[in-house]
């Protein structure tokens, strides 16, 4: 079975107020996962919330997420990236949080993503739109041993942005 095929296979819906661990595959065989809570699916778009599962604060120099934080992950079977909305504990929108990645995959309790190494950042008020982890990218190679999913990576980075520049990466989440 390839793990990465072009086009999703069907998989389970989740049940909106079910738990599913959420499993970010990453490069040389690491893995991050973590419990989160079902917010909804329709079979393409599926939608969970979770608290901030890293150490009690990261600080990336241009937003801080803490213990007590709450990220509202967007995925998708069908795009090569995951939207995450990110609040404060008191309800404050920080910004939101996009990870490129190879479409999801649902099976069991799990929902899986393949991390590709590049992120976009913006802001709660949109002034700051980042690009981040080029480099990175760039040193894991997918360019050299997958040279048309590094392109699906960066056109997914490109429309990211672009959706982020004209205010309208909100309604690609409703």
């Amino acid at each position: 079975m390839n793990p990465h095929p072009e086009t999703p296979p069907r998989s389970t819906l989740l049940t909106p107020g079910g738990a599913v661990t959420v499993v970010l595959l990453k490069s040389r065989d690491r893995q991050v996962r973590y419990p989160a809570t079902v917010v909804r699916d329709d079979g393409v778009h599926a939608v969970v919330r979770a608290p901030w599962a890293g150490p009690p604060v990261r600080d990336f120099g241009f937003v801080r997420f803490e213990r007590g934080d709450v990220f509202t992950e967007h995925y998708w079977r069908d795009r090569w990236f995951s939207v995450k909305e990110v609040r404060a504990a008191d309800g404050g929108l920080k910004g939101w949080y996009c990870d490129i990645t190879r479409p999801a995959r649902v099976a069991g309790e799990a929902l899986t993503t393949w991390d590709l190494e590049l992120d976009l950042w913006v802001s709660a008020d949109r002034s700051a739109v980042l690009r981040l982890d080029e480099d990175e990218f760039e040193a894991e190679g997918l360019a050299d041993r997958e040279p048309e999913a590094a392109e699906r990576a960066r056109r997914a980075l490109d429309e990211l942005e672009e959706l982020a520049r004209s205010g309208r990466l909100a309604a690609l989440l409703d």
